[in-house]
């Protein structure tokens, strides 16, 4: 069994993005306090900690001809469920740093993923891989 991560992330709206995990991308509320919310982020633990705003640049480095935004972070699900979370995105309307789309596709590696940002610019990408096994395929 993989053991769960605990990832804490800055955000500075944390009603925006309390409303952002919990109802765009349907994850389980917990504790909570004035300054932090922790959710049950597809069986890890993400605890998003108010910080006030900072300008900064979005940085990338390119991976298979695009723009990937770094840092970024996120979790690699079953084929068919990242399917549904993309189709419900769309739905919602979230704008992508880069759509849902097949990446190395007929190489080692071949992988489903997107990328957008949650209200407060933290990049996440989401993916998956028809054969789990080409996870840290070379």
């Amino acid at each position: 069994m993989l053991s769960p991560f605990h990832l804490a992330i800055p955000v500075h709206n944390l009603e925006a993005c309390r409303t952002f995990y919990r109802e765009t991308l349907n994850c389980q509320e917990g504790r909570h306090s004035d300054h932090w919310v922790d959710f049950n982020f597809y069986g890890h633990q993400l605890v998003i900690h108010y910080k006030p705003k900072e300008e900064h640049q979005l940085h990338t480095n390119a991976v298979d001809g695009k723009a990937v935004p770094v840092p970024h972070f996120g979790v690699v699900l079953p084929w068919d469920t990242f399917q549904e979370l993309s189709k419900h995105l769309k739905q919602e309307g979230v704008n992508f740093i880069i759509a849902p789309y097949v990446r190395f596709e007929g190489q080692a590696g071949e992988q489903a993923t997107m990328f957008f940002l949650d209200p407060s610019g933290n990049a996440l990408e989401f993916k998956a891989f028809k054969d789990l096994n080409q996870l840290f395929a070379k």
